[in-house]
């Protein structure tokens, strides 16, 4: 079988999930795929200003917000954003409650409230070592992915708070908060019409919980060896860890590169 696109997580699958770097074997293996002719996309968590290192190695598509904006060189896509209104009651519920948020525009911010486990998740997710800029009150910059940090009683707080919307878990200590379901694998969908291709001729890798719904959409999911118990569960091929070399040795198993 042969793959005209791939879609790459990032955070825990291109980088090594112990340094946070991506290793040269997944440096080399993408500038190969590019080469031949195979697209490649990044389908990350991350907002699009965290993705210029992956500009740097000729990447040119990138799905992110988890999903909720997707852009090809100065073209976008497909685009979510929540309604300002929306966002500002969640924005003032938070700060009543002292709850942390984080927003997702072209840039990142988030509403100023820190903890050790929000530092934690901020470095499991977007390897993340400083505490990003908060965003400024009232600000009309269109939120295309807003966040929450918290456990299963805040959770519950939210949705009694805000019936209407829906809180989907992809991380033990955050949440997507949404008005419209987004997903990695609704954005791929959008990827494919663009490029007129199928996706039975679409791999796709990933580490988290929030890549099962992209891993099952394609002809193909690759898991990590440092993935979640979740994304194991749904994956056809699980490779070696994003610190050993997980991408070369899987990208060389299915012949995507040569061996």
């Amino acid at each position: 079988m042969t793959y005209d696109i791939v879609f790459f997580d990032v955070d825990g699958t291109l980088t090594n999930n112990q340094t946070g770097c991506i290793p040269e074997s997944s440096k080399k293996s993408i500038h190969t795929l590019l080469n031949q002719g195979t697209r490649v996309v990044a389908a990350t968590g991350r907002p699009l200003s965290m993705c210029e290192e992956l500009k740097k190695l000729g990447i040119t598509t990138f799905i992110t917000a988890n999903g909720g904006l997707v852009t090809h060189q100065n073209d976008v896509i497909y685009s979510q954003c929540m309604n300002v209104k929306t966002v500002q009651a969640i924005e003032n519920f938070a700060r009543q409650h002292q709850h942390a948020l984080s927003f997702y525009s072209h840039t990142f911010h988030m509403n100023g409230f820190q903890n050790e486990k929000i530092t934690q998740a901020l470095q499991e997710t977007l390897s993340l070592a400083t505490n990003p800029p908060i965003r400024q009150k009232d600000t009309l910059l269109p939120v295309h992915l807003l966040c929450l940090f918290g456990d299963e009683r805040i959770e519950q707080l939210y949705k009694t708070a805000f019936p209407l919307l829906q809180f989907k878990r992809w991380h033990p200590y955050i949440l997507n908060v949404l008005e419209t379901d987004i997903s990695k694998a609704r954005a791929i969908e959008s990827v494919l019409h663009y490029f007129h291709l199928d996706r039975s001729r679409a791999i796709a890798f990933g580490d988290g919980d929030n890549d099962i719904e992209m891993l099952s959409y394609v002809s193909v999911g690759v898991a990590m060896e440092n993935g979640s118990h979740g994304i194991k569960q749904v994956a056809d091929y699980i490779t070696k860890s994003s610190s050993e070399n997980g991408i070369e040795h899987a990208l060389k198993y299915f012949s995507l590169i040569p061996s």
